[in-house]
């Protein structure tokens, strides 16, 4: 049986804060938490004692992410999707969707069939993939940023019933037009099978969107990117996102996508209750500044962003700790909403909170120990040490 102990420093729980707490983990698991006060020697366990100036959080869920350390889900090996597991814990994320892009119908069957079955086979060591987040092909041409036009297609719940059995059902999202023809029966297929139909690269009305709630629909792909904007004479996705409460919202914090005045209003308007945020990021994230490939497709990256030849945007090289840094700073929010929006959120839609998403007892140890300036000295993959900081 393998348990430690990390103790005096804030440890921010699902039910309380405690300025000095503690928690012990047995077996990949959180066994007890609380303040410091009630924490009682167990001369078995390894014992981590911080500063108190140190506080932990649950592990960060990105539900949208593509690459990171010259590696991409598109690339359909195992060694790809490890290469990311392996990087996230830097960042503070200790579970995350491998997200596919709009792409031949080969490329995306690869991918599939690679992220399927690495999922049934993965290890404890580091940041957990808890499934598969389908982006594209079934997305509007009018809004496809920087997806290929080429590969676009209309949904079809045949194709995709295809695809889920390839992935061994570990398809969880989908990004999708559902004003696309066909598009509402897939949103009510996904809804009937458990997955996740989100509005996304999208030029639907806001009654289409309507219609695409009543359908099933309960997700916003990265809020103000690829989506008919707001209008005051027709609200779009973007209208929708901030007034309907069926909706959980997905946005890249890098004050790039969006600027922070923006990510300021959408908060102000969303809340914490319904926003998640998310990195969408490429292989280049981690790696210098350069030209690298998306889906066939060169993208420049410099020291913030990374564009395609014409100037779109193309994804991200956001860290998740950034994310978050960034979005305290333009909204003023808590570290409670923080958890919510990179944790509690994305693992209750995803139907993961009894087992993450939250510091409580019985649920994964997915741990991250921030420092003062919130940078990630060290990050627990399911009990398992998976990323330390020099000198820690």
């Amino acid at each position: 049986m393998k348990t430690f102990i990390i103790n005096n420093l804030m440890v921010h729980s699902e039910k309380e804060t405690y300025k000095n707490g503690y928690i012990k983990v047995v077996d990949g698991k959180i066994a007890e938490v609380g303040p410091a006060s009630q924490y009682k020697q167990d001369d078995d366990a390894k014992v981590i004692t911080l500063s108190p100036d140190y506080q932990v959080i649950p592990g960060a869920i990105d539900i949208h992410i593509h690459g990171a350390s010259n590696s991409d889900a598109m690339d359909a090996t195992h060694d790809a999707l490890s290469t990311m597991a392996k990087t996230l814990p830097k960042e503070g994320t200790t579970s995350f969707l491998a997200t596919t892009m709009t792409q031949s119908t080969q490329a995306i069957e690869s991918a599939l069939l690679n992220a399927g079955k690495y999922i049934k086979n993965q290890t404890q060591e580091h940041a957990e993939i808890v499934g598969i987040h389908l982006e594209g092909p079934f997305i509007s041409p009018a809004r496809k940023g920087a997806q290929p036009e080429d590969y676009i297609v209309d949904p079809d719940v045949t194709l995709f019933k295809r695809w889920q059995e390839m992935a061994e059902n570990q398809i969880k999202l989908v990004t999708l037009a559902p004003e696309q023809p066909n598009g509402l029966d897939l949103a009510a297929h996904l809804r009937g099978t458990g997955v996740v139909a989100s509005i996304g690269h999208s030029d639907a009305t806001y009654d289409q969107i309507d219609e695409a709630i009543q359908a099933g629909t309960t997700h916003v792909t990265h809020l103000y990117n690829g989506m008919r904007g707001l209008h005051h004479r027709e609200p779009g996705v973007l209208g929708a996102a901030y007034l309907r409460d069926e909706l959980y919202v997905e946005l890249i914090a890098d004050g790039i996508h969006c600027r922070p005045e923006m990510i300021k209003l959408a908060y102000n308007q969303i809340t914490s209750e319904r926003m998640i945020l998310i990195t969408d990021s490429l292989r280049a994230k981690w790696l210098e500044k350069g030209t690298y490939d998306l889906g066939g497709q060169p993208v420049n990256v410099d020291e913030t962003k990374a564009t395609l030849s014409d100037g779109t945007l193309a994804g991200s090289i956001l860290k998740m700790n950034d994310a978050i840094k960034n979005t305290m700073e333009y909204t003023d929010c808590s570290m409670t909403d923080i958890i919510k929006m990179t944790a509690e959120n994305p693992a209750k839609q995803l139907r993961i909170f009894d087992r993450k998403g939250s510091i409580q007892v019985g649920k994964d140890a997915d741990l991250v120990i921030l420092n003062d300036r919130l940078d990630v000295e060290m990050t627990f993959c399911r009990g398992n040490l998976a990323f330390k900081k020099e000198n820690v």
